[in-house]
Formats: C-alpha cells, structure tokens, sequence
C-alpha cells in the first residue's frame, strides 16, 4: 500500500514538473501596440519617435519586449477606418490614435481594446468620453485643448497685426476637432472685436484658392485649425501664407518649424511623449475607464523672427518678451 502511494506521488511529482518546463519554455505573449496616425510617416517622424522614446525609458523597447504596428493614413481620412479596423483585426493590446479623426475611427472599429489619444480636441463634447475625470468605455489619453486657448491666440494676433479687424480661420469641417476649435473662436472673436472668416481647405488642390479668397475678403492675418488636413499641408500653407505676406496663427510648432510666423500651443511632441505612460498603465492592468484625461497645463509662445521679416512685419517687444522660443 505503501508503495503504491509512494509511486503515485512520484509519478505527480514527475508530471508537475514536466508542466513547469514545457510553460517555462513556452515564449511569453509580447504585447502589441497599434498606432494610427493621419499623416504620413515622414510627417509623423517626431511624434511617433517621441513616442518610441518615451516607451524605451518606461522599459518597452520594439521588437525586444513589445510590438508597435504603425498605420498611416497619408492624409487620406477615408483610409482611416480600413486601418483601425486591421489593427483590431490584430488583436493588439492597446492602440495609440493622434487626432481626433483619427479617435473616432477607432473609437467605431472597436468597443473592447483599449484606445489611447496621444492628442485630440474635447473629447467630451465629441462623445469620446463622459468626463476628463472618469472617461469610462474605453477610452483616455491626452488633449490639446484647454479653457480659452482660442480666445489667447486671437489675442496674440492682434497683439502683433496693428487694427486686425477680420481673422481668416483655415480649417476642414470633416475633421473630428473642426466642432470644438471653431466654438471657441466664435465665442472669444466679439469680446475681441475680430470678424472670422472660415475657409474650407479639404485637399491639396484647395489650398491656393483657399488664399485667394483670404486676399479678396481682406483678412488682415490667418488662425489655422488642429486638424489632420493642415498638418498634412502645413508647408504649402506656411509657404503660401509667406508669398502673399499673410501673419499666421499656427495650432502647433511644426508650422513654426516649417517657416510659419507663430504658434501657441502645448508641444504636440511631448503629448506624444506622455501617452505611453498611459500605454504603460494599460500593459500593467490599468482599465483605460478609469485614467483621466489630461489637458496640458502648459503653452508655449514660438516666433519666427526669419518668417516676420519676410512679410515686413515687427513683433512687439512685448510680444517677444513673452515667447518661450524664438527663432531668429
């Protein structure tokens, strides 16, 4: 009796261990992290190598011990939901979305994976989520909006176009964060005596007569709009705005960058940079209904000294006092 217990514990023990090895052996899942952009990838290059930065300092380094699947639409948004939908087809972990177009296709493709916005407008008023504090659903992340940001760039405008009367808004009313940037323009313009002007720019083939219409409706300076189509044109529209000597308000520094006049705005690179903390959280078991957006909390003034004098235009010393960054 004995020994047929002692045999029998043997041979469990044998079999445990055999369990062990052959899991031990087994190659542990890597985790998949899609990411969907709306521009092309030499557009895209700073934010995602942000983000590929800020992922290796968490401890996630691609191809060792997590799997980034990058998809771009090019500028073409009817691309966008074919894309989200083979990144859920993937099965991926997470997916990472920059833009608020780019969100809303995900947001359709998929109730179940977790979505991170690496920047959008007010998510809020978009349906994204149901509060900045507790999203819920499946989605969190970042946005590039705050309270007044609309009304300070008008402001800032007008700081440096002496009698500015009327703003040309460039913008592309198919685009998720057209909505939400035009409220608050609208709502600041009167307080600033400024008329606004939207122009439509949906495509390439848009933006010359998108300029022509800026000169025979007499705008005195041009606010461009966060959305993916402006991105995808900023040089032409930089370029543009140059030759007919037109001071621009641009929705982030890569304008600036490219040439353009002036920017205030949260640095989009670094929006980039803070949502693979929250994939980070997302890896470790966090449920995204639970992660609070976060709204940036700082805006940085960049002015482009080159760009002003190739419009003949001086920037207040005020004005420069004021700017984090100043390109001479």
């Amino acid at each position: 009796m004995k020994n047929s217990r002692l045999e029998a514990f043997t041979v469990f023990a044998i079999w445990v261990a055999f369990c062990a090895i052959v899991q031990a052996q087994q190659p542990r899942k890597i985790p998949t992290i899609g990411y969907l952009s709306v521009l092309s990838p030499s557009s895209d290059s700073a934010r995602i190598g942000g983000f590929r930065q800020s992922l290796a300092e968490l401890g996630y380094v691609d191809g060792q011990n997590v799997t980034i699947q990058p998809r771009y639409a090019e500028g073409k948004l009817d691309r966008l939901p074919k894309l989200a939908g083979e990144l859920v087809g993937l099965d991926v972990d997470v997916i990472v979305a920059g833009g608020s177009t780019a969100i809303r296709a995900v947001k359709n493709a998929t109730k179940v994976i977790p979505i991170i916005m690496a920047h959008g407008s007010d998510p809020v008023e978009l349906g994204y989520v149901a509060s900045l504090a507790r999203p819920g659903g499946n989605i969190t992340g970042l946005t590039h909006l705050a309270p007044e940001l609309g009304g300070k760039r008008l402001e800032l405008l007008k700081d440096i176009v002496a009698k500015l009367s009327r703003v040309a808004v460039l913008t592309d009313p198919g685009a998720g964060g057209h909505a939400p940037q035009m409220k608050e323009l609208v709502s600041a313009a009167p307080g600033l005596d400024l008329e606004l002007r939207p122009i439509e720019i949906r495509s390439s083939t848009e933006v010359e007569k998108a300029f022509s219409v800026l000169k025979t409706e007499r705008a005195g300076a041009l606010i461009g709009i966060q959305v993916p189509t402006l991105d995808r044109l900023r040089g032409e529209i930089v370029q543009l705005a140059t030759k007919h000597k037109i001071p621009g308000m641009y929705p982030n520094e890569e304008y600036v960058d490219s040439g353009g006049l002036m920017s205030y705005a949260a640095d989009i690179v670094s929006l980039f940079r803070r949502s693979a903390t929250y994939v980070d959280k997302i890896l470790k078991g966090s449920k995204p209904g639970n992660l609070p957006v976060e709204q940036p909390t700082k805006f940085e003034l960049i002015v482009n000294l080159k760009a002003a004098k190739q419009i003949g235009l001086t920037i207040p010393p005020n004005v420069l006092a004021r700017a984090d960054r100043v390109i001479r």
